[in-house]
């Protein structure tokens, strides 16, 4: 008699997920997600602003 080999375990499948993807905060929701710098004091706000001016403000 002749056995077949046991078939390997499968990974379980991902459940599905009913939440509201409106109540998860999205990294636009921060001042991280838009770029913002976390430094401030004089020196870093010098610099921000020199590098963020317009050129007819010179």
């Amino acid at each position: 008699m002749s056995t077949a080999p046991e078939p390997e375990p499968r990974a379980p499948r991902p459940a599905l997920v009913f939440d509201d993807p409106l109540d998860q905060q999205s990294s636009d929701d921060t001042d991280r997600g838009w770029g913002e710098r976390t430094d401030s004091g004089g020196a870093a706000d010098l610099k921000r602003f020199l590098d963020e001016k317009p050129p007819h403000h010179l």
